[in-house]
């Protein structure tokens, strides 16, 4: 079976309750299950001192209405591993936004470190009372690192995505990031946890563009950049991004959450991997080029574009609701 098809019919899996063993086939999930429990002990487990709070206020002094945000999933959303609000994921995504469209900017944080796709239900929930313009969600590692089946955490979040957009808010998912640079993790599992991270994320570009989000890939986020420069992109961990990796993660976010709210019109769009495509092999080659955004679906077909990054001076999030006179 061919990648596209692969991912294609996980993805159909989880959509009617199946197991989705026939993807991966019954030997490579079982090696995988027993592989991912050495891994959580190879990469230890995260402290209980919480991550610093990137709710709040950002784009001091810009104009309003503020363009309200929520930020869902899971370590890697919120934040683990840093000392300061302003290094965290979302101080960086509420930067870049605030930035990027000239406008106030509040963000809500609901990541839990630790949480998997199940618990996007309960974040979703607490969300939605915010009445949110646009919904960030990151979230995979833990299913694959705690051997939760690949269809089970597709589906909680395609649920997800769809309750959001049903609601009226825009939704951006950063897909699993490919897990085969953590350098704890040796080899032959540092292969495995590659293609099942990959085939994840697949899964998750397909299931997000049909519940009508975006879906943008994070391999970066542990992946060619990472690799390259560990001590300076990873945390003390050796899994988690340090401030860095932090800000090289919402560089590769903000480009299509701007373009998500309407403000894409200035927006640079790389030349190379763009075009229509048939919506599993979009994902497949998304789920090893970061940055590739996949969104305006129609029919079996999607829309496959390249962002270039935007970086922004990240701030600390303020309490204050300060607006400019203009």
């Amino acid at each position: 079976m061919g990648k596209a098809a692969a991912a294609r019919k996980l993805a159909s899996a989880a959509a009617f309750g199946g197991g989705g063993l026939s993807v991966l086939g019954a030997g490579l999930y079982g090696v995988l299950r027993a592989e991912a429990t050495l891994a959580r002990h190879a990469i230890g487990h995260a402290g209980d001192e919480p991550p610093p709070d990137s709710t709040g206020w950002y784009g001091r002094g810009r104009p309003g209405p503020a363009i309200k945000v929520a930020l869902l999933g899971d370590s890697s959303a919120a934040g683990y591993g840093v000392d300061r609000a302003v290094e965290t994921t979302g101080a960086h995504l509420a930067s870049g936004l605030a930035a990027g469209a000239d406008r106030r900017v509040h963000l809500r944080a609901f990541a839990k470190v630790g949480a998997q796709s199940s618990d996007l239900a309960g974040q979703i929930e607490r969300a939605l009372a915010t009445d949110p313009d646009l919904a960030v969600i990151l979230v995979g590692a833990n299913d694959v690192t705690h051997q939760v089946r690949p269809s089970q955490s597709v589906r909680h979040l395609g649920e997800g995505v769809r309750r959001l957009r049903e609601a009226g808010t825009k939704v951006v998912v950063g897909t699993c990031p490919d897990l085969g640079t953590v350098k704890p993790i040796p080899p032959p599992l540092k292969q495995l946890a590659r293609s099942w991270s990959r085939r994840l994320a697949a899964a998750q570009a397909i299931s997000t563009v049909e519940a009508d989000g975006v879906a943008v890939s994070l391999g970066s986020i542990l992946g060619p950049d990472f690799e390259a420069a560990p001590a300076l992109l990873f945390g003390p961990d050796r899994f988690h991004p340090s401030a860095e990796g932090y800000r090289a993660l919402a560089e590769v976010l903000v480009p299509s959450a701007l373009n998500a709210l309407g403000f894409g019109e200035d927006v640079p769009l790389r030349a190379r991997g763009e075009g229509t495509m048939p919506v599993a092999t979009a994902a497949v080659r998304s789920a090893k080029t970061p940055g590739t955004e996949l969104g305006d679906k129609k029919g079996l077909w999607v829309e496959v574009r390249r962002r270039a990054r935007l970086r922004s001076v990240p701030e600390a999030p303020s309490d204050d609701e300060v607006v400019s006179a203009e």
